[in-house]
C-alpha cells in the first residue's frame, strides 16, 4: 500500500514544503529513506518503528520505502518523525484520513521511543509560511504549540504522544486547538540595568542617545574600568519597543536555531556578548547545515563585542558586509542561505596594550609601534562603518561620591522615541532610520546651513575621510539635529558629529 502526508523543513529561515511518500511491500523487513535525508533522519527508522510498537501498532514485516519530496532539496532534523509514522499506519490501512484533510495539514514532530511527541526547531518558522504553503492545520508538539499559535488564521493543534494523536484522527478525543496572542504571552520585565546608574561618562551617554535614534554603530575607547561594558549594557533600556513584526521576525530566528526554550517569543531586544574566541561560523553563522550566527541572533537588537582587537581580524572582517546589507548569504555547495542580521553594532576597546593611553590617572607605557601595531587588526573598511567613535575617561573620586543626579533611561528613551517619530514621519517607514539612508535620500533630506557645509569640507580633508565616512558624519549630524529637534543640519550638529570621530583623530595623531 502506498500513502502520502504533508510536513516542511526550515532553511534559513524560511519553510519549504516536504511530500513524505511511505510504501508498504511484501518482502525482507527493511526501511528505507530517500530523499536526501541526514543522517538524524536516517537514524529516524528505529525510533520511529519501536515508538509505534509501544503504542500499541503491531505492524506486518514489511520493507518500508519512504521518499522525502522534492528529492533535491537537503532535509535534517527529527520534525518529520511524525508525519513517516502517520505515513505508515495510513499504508497499512490502520488509519484513515480524508484527502482533503490531509491536503490541509501539515505534521510535525519528533517522536520518542514510548511515543511522545517532542519538541522540534522552526515551529514558528514553518506556522508563519504554512499560509503560502495553502495549509490551514498544523499538528505539532505540544511544547511548540503555543510558538506556533501566533500566526493567526491557523488551526493548531498540540499532542504529546502518538496515541492521542491517533484518537484525535479516529474522533475519538476531542482536542481543541491552540489559540494564543502577543499579549497574552508578553511578560513586562523590568530592566535591572538604569542609566542613573551610571556616574559621570555624560558624553558617552549622549552618544548611546544617539546610537539608540538613528541606530548607528557605536565604539568605546577607553582604559579598563571606565564603564565600556556597564554602558553598553544599558544601551537596550532607551531603544523602543519591538513591533510585533520585529518580535515575529527575531523570534523566528531563535526557532529555527532551537533557542526559545521555555518562551514562546522573543519580545524584548535581543543582546548578544559574544566572546573574543569566537569563530567566524560562530559569528556570522555556518556549519555543514547552516545555522543563524551571533550577527543573526542579535537581529533588531544589540551585537556587543568587548575587547575589539582581541577578536581575529578575519573573523571581525565578515562583518563588513552584514553591516551594510542587513543580512548574510551563506554559501554551501548545494544552496545559498539569508539570514537577517539588522542588528546595532557596540564595540569597546583600551586604546593601547596597556591599555591607559591618554588616561589623566595612569601613564601609558607602550611604545608607538606597539600602539600601531595593536590598533593595526583593526581595517580602516571596517571602522569606517562605525558611524560614531568616543573616548572615555576614567571616572574620578568626586564624580563618584557626588550626590545621584544622573539622568534616568526613562528620561533618555523620551527623547530617543521623538527623534525616531521625526523619522518616522521623514521617510513615511517604521523600519527606516537616519544609519539606512541611501546618497539620494542623504542630498534630499540632509539640508546643511552654510556654515556646517564649510565645516564638513574642512574636516574631510583633514581626516582623509572615504565617501562613506563622509556620508555617516552627515546622517549622525543628521540624528543630532532630530534630537534637537532642528529642521536643518546647522554648526553645532556638524561639530558634536566630528567630536564622535575620536580614533580618527587619535590615528592621525600618531607617531609611526
Amino acid at each position: 500500500m502506498h500513502a502520502k502526508t504533508f510536513s516542511a523543513t526550515t532553511i534559513g529561515v524560511h519553510a519549504h514544503p516536504v511530500q513524505v511518500e511511505v510504501d508498504l511491500a511484501p518482502g525482507v523487513p527493511a526501511f528505507y529513506i530517500v530523499g536526501l535525508p541526514d543522517a538524524a533522519l536516517k537514524e529516524s527508522s528505529k525510533r520511529i518503528l519501536t515508538s509505534l510498537k509501544n503504542s500499541g501498532f503491531r505492524l506486518p514485516a514489511k520493507k518500508v520505502t519512504v521518499n522525502l519530496a522534492p528529492a533535491d532539496l537537503k532535509k535534517e532534523g527529527t520534525l518529520l518523525d511524525l508525519p513517516i509514522a502517520v505515513g505508515i499506519l495510513l499504508a497499512n490501512n490502520s488509519l484513515e484520513l480524508s484527502r482533503e484533510f490531509l491536503q490541509e495539514t501539515l505534521f510535525l514532530g519528533e517522536l520518542s521511543l514510548d511515543g511522545s511527541v517532542g519538541f522540534i526547531k522552526g515551529a514558528l518558522a514553518i506556522a508563519y509560511d504554512a499560509k503560502k504553503l495553502n495549509k490551514k492545520r498544523l499538528i505539532v508538539p505540544k511544547v511548540n504549540a503555543h510558538e506556533a499559535a501566533l500566526i493567526a488564521g491557523l488551526e493548531v493543534i498540540g499532542v504529546d504522544h502518538l496515541t492521542e494523536l491517533i484518537a484525535y484522527i479516529r474522533k475519538e478525543l476531542h482536542i481543541e486547538p491552540t489559540k494564543s496572542s502577543l499579549g497574552s504571552l508578553i511578560q513586562k520585565e523590568t530592566s535591572a540595568f538604569d542609566f542613573s546608574q551610571v556616574k559621570g561618562q555624560m558624553q558617552a551617554k549622549r552618544a548611546l542617545q544617539i546610537a539608540a535614534a538613528g541606530r548607528h554603530n557605536i565604539l568605546f575607547i577607553g582604559p579598563p574600568g571606565s564603564g565600556k561594558t556597564m554602558l553598553a549594557k544599558r544601551l537596550p533600556t532607551i531603544m523602543p519597543a519591538m513591533t510585533f513584526d520585529e518580535v515575529l521576525e527575531t523570534s523566528k530566528i531563535y526557532s529555527v536555531s532551537g533557542k526559545l526554550g521555555n518562551q514562546p517569543l522573543i519580545y524584548n531586544r535581543p543582546f548578544r556578548a559574544p566572546h573574543h574566541t569566537i569563530s567566524q561560523a560562530g559569528l556570522v553563522g555556518g556549519g555543514t547545515y547552516p545555522q543563524p550566527g551571533e550577527i543573526s541572533l542579535a537581529h533588531n537588537g544589540i551585537l556587543f563585542l568587548d575587547e575589539l582587537t582581541e577578536f581575529k581580524r578575519d573573523t571581525l572582517e565578515v562583518l563588513r558586509q552584514p553591516l551594510e546589507n542587513k543580512n548574510v548569504c551563506i554559501s554551501r555547495v548545494h544552496q545559498s542561505i539569508d539570514f537577517p542580521a539588522s542588528f546595532l553594532l557596540v564595540a569597546a576597546l583600551n586604546p593601547c596594550p596597556c591599555g591607559f593611553l591618554g588616561d589623566k590617572k595612569r601613564a601609558c607605557t607602550c611604545t608607538g609601534q606597539q600602539i600601531g601595531k595593536y590598533l593595526g587588526k583593526l581595517s580602516g573598511p571596517l571602522l569606517d562603518r562605525i558611524d560614531l567613535q568616543i573616548y572615555i575617561q576614567s571616572v574620578d573620586y568626586d564624580t563618584v561620591k557626588a550626590p545621584h543626579e544622573g539622568q534616568t533611561s526613562a528620561t533618555m528613551a523620551a527623547v530617543v522615541q521623538q527623534a525616531i517619530a521625526a523619522q518616522q514621519e521623514r521617510f513615511a517607514n517604521d523600519h527606516l532610520f537616519n544609519s539606512s539612508m541611501t546618497p539620494d535620500m542623504i542630498e534630499k533630506h540632509c539640508q546643511l546651513s552654510d556654515g556646517a557645509q564649510e565645516l564638513l569640507k574642512k574636516i574631510f580633508e583633514r581626516l582623509h575621510l572615504s565617501m562613506r565616512g563622509y556620508h555617516k558624519l552627515i546622517k549622525v549630524a543628521r540624528t543630532i539635529a532630530d534630537l534637537e529637534g532642528a529642521l536643518h543640519i546647522d554648526v553645532p550638529h556638524m561639530q558634536e558629529a566630528i567630536m564622535y570621530r575620536s580614533l580618527d583623530r587619535h590615528l592621525e595623531q600618531q607617531p609611526q
